[in-house]
């Protein structure tokens, strides 16, 4: 069945993208024409199971210096806009969380979730002077959602900061791309895609780097 519906913006202007019709790997790709995300068909979404296999299989140690190196393009400009002993929240913290232990290293204070190795929902009981999610939000089935959830538990003047290889709104780019080959990575973002997040939420956005992406929310 053709999807109707942006999963991000709810726009019903939504035109397929790409198939990939290779022997190994099958999927439609749609994009939405209001916000410009690129996203699979529910369809051709993982199983809990293949996420579950696929995520085992990641090496994050937090004494892993070039791990640690990787989490900085983040951890730099963020951290250089907190105050002294905030309090964050580290989303999607993956099988070794260590961006927590960076900020908590720093002086500030960090819970942790993730669906499947830190499932704790009463994280969202709270409020936060930031929130990161790294290499996360090209996992979710529901980005609306979840951009709701973690916007609403910042703090006025909150900094919400993002990593996530950024799409070209290019078919032979997107066709060729190593990111959209990982089974798990099933939502795309484009820079537009980030501008209206922001419009959406009456704020601005900044891009520290080429995968870095940090909204602040409204005093």
């Amino acid at each position: 069945m053709p999807v109707s519906t942006c999963i991000l913006c709810n726009s019903d202007d939504v035109q397929l993208f790409y198939t990939d019709q290779s022997e190994h790997y099958a999927s439609d790709y749609y994009q939405c024409q209001n916000c410009q995300l690129i996203f699979a068909a529910p369809k051709d979404r993982p199983s809990t199971d293949e996420e579950l296999a696929r995520y085992e299989t990641h090496e994050n140690d937090p004494n892993d210096k070039g791990y640690r190196n990787f989490l900085g393009q983040l951890f730099k400009p963020l951290n250089d806009l907190l105050e002294p002993k905030s309090k964050g929240l580290d989303f999607g913290c993956g099988p070794g969380p260590t961006l927590n232990l960076m900020f908590e290293e720093h002086g500030h204070a960090v819970n942790i979730y993730d669906p499947f190795y830190a499932d704790d929902e009463s994280v969202f009981n709270k409020r936060y002077d930031f929130i990161t999610a790294t290499e996360v939000v090209e996992h979710l089935f529901y980005p609306r959602k979840e951009f709701k959830r973690l916007w609403d538990c910042l703090k006025p003047g909150g900094y919400l900061g993002i990593m996530t290889k950024l799409a070209e709104n290019d078919k032979s780019f997107f066709a060729n791309w190593h990111y959209r080959l990982d089974e798990t990575h099933v939502t795309f973002y484009t820079q537009k895609t980030f501008q209206w997040l922001a419009n959406n939420w009456e704020t601005s956005v900044t891009f520290p780097g080429d995968r870095v992406i940090i909204f602040q929310k409204p005093e």
